[in-house]
């Protein structure tokens, strides 16, 4: 699901830069990147054929890079510009010309429009659930044998599930940013105003249930449970919640809808009663992302499924307290639904620059203790440090990532203990995504706003809907 909130490459002095780097700041990051984008090598000096080769140092070459921080995120354009610098100590003859946008820098038209322009940068953002449209349109370059233990050193560390989600045909078409797995986001406060145990969330949608009647009986307008049924989130969180009960929308062999089934009844008929019969979902519906987020971080609110860089952005932007919140595991507990975002590389740039592109991605986010993990940075730039997110880390690099975010935490990571000790197996999302989860909005605006809805129609009609968006892959 696209979600345009906070920053998820998570993160006032300035900064000197060495002579190799140029920052354009854009309007837009679709515009044409400069260099050789139609095939031509472009590079100086020190360059190798051979792609399982490391980039060497002496390498001339100019990299365009989708969504560097805007003036307006001066800490995060600060720390940029630093990694940039570092890199530049290795990496001398690399220039990175950034290019940030004001407010999403993706948004899908313009995302789209940049694909079929081929214009995009050298180095392009993307969610995981893009490849399909990007490969499409021709769009990104095989890096899959660019990358091996010595171009990404910790490349066993981080989790084959996130690689797997930039793959198509066991070839690799990106390299991840950050990565999350959805959880029940719990109101510390209302919890206890209610009674309830904010260290130990409801483990079952059962539990859920009895607590948001709690916490709705708190009365003065508090809801104790929310969802969305719009701008296509509705549908996101419908497939949150049938991957929580073991179910899915879309079947294994991505042809056919998989919902309107007992599992998909099960899940809008508890919706449906703790909208109706319990009251506990508040009157206001047809909430859409950002919403519940408002409701929450102003105590009106219990509960409701989240990613955990939810936190972040209601403290950064809502003014909200860290010590208000915590995280449980998805109710249910049989699987959740992951996503994340990556870059990708340009189809078309030559072997060096994409040995160039591999190298910056790997420093800038693949590398325990340095760019985006350099958590002690990051506390001392006053960004948040402590959210459970980006957790694509295994092994020993997982273990000090940990220790790190610990020492350097600026909330309660106790308040997350649930989520952590409790993992729950992540799912991607469905194929042609965004074109189900409209569908599904209609099945969670049904549920929510008609007292008389009738579940088996709508449940019947979305998947006659989404059988013809599925046909038309």
């Amino acid at each position: 699901m696209r979600r345009a909130r906070f920053r998820r490459t998570r993160r006032a002095s300035a900064v000197t830069l060495v002579s190799a780097l140029t920052l354009t700041a854009l309007a837009a990051c679709g515009t044409s990147s400069s260099g050789d984008n139609n095939g031509g090598d472009g590079s100086k000096g020190g360059g190798s054929s051979d792609p399982t080769a490391p980039l060497d140092p002496k390498t001339k070459v100019t990299l365009t890079i989708d969504c560097m921080p805007p003036a307006a995120k001066a800490a995060e354009l600060k720390e940029w510009k630093e990694d940039v610098a570092e890199f530049n100590k290795t990496y001398p003859n690399v220039t990175i010309e950034g290019r940030s946008t004001p407010g999403q820098c993706l948004e899908p038209p313009r995302f789209t429009a940049m694909l079929k322009a081929k214009s995009q940068p050298d180095v392009f953002y993307t969610y995981f659930t893009d490849l399909p449209q990007v490969l499409s349109e021709d769009g990104a370059a095989d890096i899959t044998a660019y990358v091996n233990d010595k171009s990404v050193p910790l490349l066993k560390d981080i989790d084959p599930n996130v690689l797997d989600s930039l793959k198509q045909d066991g070839k690799l078409y990106g390299l991840p940013t950050s990565n999350y797995t959805m959880g029940l986001l719990v109101n510390r406060k209302l919890f206890k105003d209610a009674g309830l145990n904010p260290d130990a969330p409801p483990r079952t949608w059962e539990e859920v249930r009895a607590a948001a009647k709690k916490i709705a009986g708190l009365g003065n307008g508090v809801a104790g449970f929310g969802e969305y049924s719009a701008g296509n989130t509705g549908g996101w969180h419908f497939t949150a919640q049938m991957y929580s009960v073991g179910g899915d929308v879309v079947d294994a062999s991505g042809t056919k809808a998989a919902f309107n089934n007992d599992l998909g009844k099960q899940v809008a008929r508890n919706l449906h009663a703790m909208r109706w019969e319990d009251d506990s979902m508040g009157k206001t519906q047809l909430l859409k992302w950002g919403d519940l987020q408002k409701q929450i971080a102003t105590d009106k609110l219990g509960m409701f499924l989240a990613a955990p860089d939810d936190i972040a952005y209601m403290v950064q932007q809502l003014g909200a307290k860290y010590e208000n919140f915590g995280m449980g595991p998805i109710p249910g507990g049989r699987n959740t639904l992951a996503g994340g975002n990556n870059y990708m590389i340009k189809k078309g740039i030559s072997g060096d620059k994409i040995k160039a592109a591999v190298a910056w991605l790997t420093f800038k986010n693949l590398t325990v203790g340095k760019g985006q993990f350099d958590w002690a940075r990051t506390k001392q730039d006053a960004l948040p440090v402590g959210v459970p997110q980006p957790n694509f880390w295994l092994n020993g690099s997982k273990a000090t990532d940990d220790a790190a975010r610990l020492a350097n935490a600026t909330m309660p990571v106790a308040n997350f203990k649930a989520f952590m000790d409790n993992p729950v197996a992540g799912k991607a999302e469905p194929p042609k995504a965004q074109e189900v989860y409209k569908v599904l909005d209609n099945v969670m605006s049904g549920l929510l706003t008609n007292k008389d809805a009738d579940i088996d129609k709508l449940l019947a009609t979305a998947e006659t809907q989404v059988n013809q968006v599925l046909a038309n892959q």
